[in-house]
């Protein structure tokens, strides 16, 4: 999709990634990335459990490495820490990897970051395994994306107030080594991460749900596409895929998705009757989606006037409901 819009593959990519999503799917998010960067995992027979990972060649991959960092849930975190390990482990094999014509991009970010880390006076082995880190998440024992508070509380004035919450609660690296298995304060590196990235990327595993009715997708997905923009200076290409039959995903953009959520739920008379027969409940739901949909459009900007206008109109004004 990427390429068809803008002629040419992502570069350096952020993906959210959730644990019960993890656990309902058996990985699609980390098996994306690690397709993506160009990694093949490695089955144990008869079990099937992924035990070891090996680079695919550029030859057979045919396409560039595109450079994945991960930016996980508590939930995740703490469901998952193998699993950290792992791509930790793969990015770091990636960092070694010599590739003909140096056409390894994760190596050449990597070894372009240490470069300027060590031009600023840190050691070699610290400036790598700054520049290495590709998997970010809260503090050890704390969760979500920090935005939540100032939304509800109107704690904020500009997108940089937004962006500095997601950056310091998500700053924490969790890698492979002893030193930070458990998490280490990396802000300087998510923040360097985050102002690389061209695109974002979130995936729904079920239709159970949708982006505007739980406050975790526009602080995940929202959070980073406004921390990006405001360390970047560039709107990245933000993506809301559907993963709910795996035999046949489907990408969209996030703006694509925001519409047809808006359509078929929040503008559909059926579903407002539907909450109206709920009392207080259903009063409860429509607000929330109005919220998250004011959230989405603080921190990505897609939203429409004369979409408020339609939900003004279908939700308040409607006099015949």
């Amino acid at each position: 999709r990427h390429l068809q819009d803008h002629g040419d593959y992502p570069s350096q990519v952020g993906l959210s990634v959730w644990g019960t999503a993890t656990m309902r799917t058996g990985g699609d998010d980390i098996a994306q990335a690690f397709a993506l960067m160009g990694i093949s995992p490695v089955w144990a027979p008869g079990s099937q459990r992924v035990v070891d990972f090996e680079i695919v060649p550029m030859m057979k991959l045919g396409r560039p490495r595109v450079d994945v960092t991960l930016r996980v849930s508590g939930f995740f975190r703490d469901a998952f820490p193998n699993v950290m390990k792992l791509y930790d482990a793969a990015v770091l094999m990636l960092a070694e990897f010599e590739e003909p014509g140096g056409l390894n991009t994760v190596k050449a970010h990597i070894d372009a970051r240490v470069g300027e880390l060590e031009a600023d006076g840190m050691d070699a082995a610290s400036a790598r395994r700054q520049a290495s880190y590709r998997v970010f998440g809260s503090k050890p024992g704390a969760y979500g994306a920090g935005l939540q508070g100032l939304i509800d509380e109107r704690c904020w004035e500009t997108p940089a107030d937004l962006a500095e919450a997601y950056l310091n609660w998500g700053g924490y690296a969790y890698g492979s080594q002893p030193a930070d298995r458990d998490g280490v304060d990396a802000r300087v590196a998510f923040s360097d991460r985050l102002g690389r990235l061209d695109t974002v990327i979130h995936n729904q595993d079920n239709r159970e749900h949708d982006l505007l009715d739980s406050d975790d997708y526009y602080q995940f997905q929202g959070g980073m596409t406004n921390a990006v923009t405001e360390l970047s200076g560039c709107t990245p290409t933000v993506y809301h895929n559907d993963h709910s039959n795996p035999a046949q995903p489907k990408v969209r953009t996030l703006k694509e998705e925001l519409n047809r959520v808006l359509r078929s739920r929040v503008l559909n008379p059926k579903w407002i009757e539907a909450m109206r027969e709920h009392g207080y409940k259903g009063a409860f739901e429509m607000a929330a989606s109005i919220d998250y949909l004011f959230a989405y459009d603080a921190t990505t900007n897609l939203i429409d006037d004369y979409q408020y206008q339609q939900v003004s109109d279908a939700i308040v004004f409607d006099l015949s409901l």
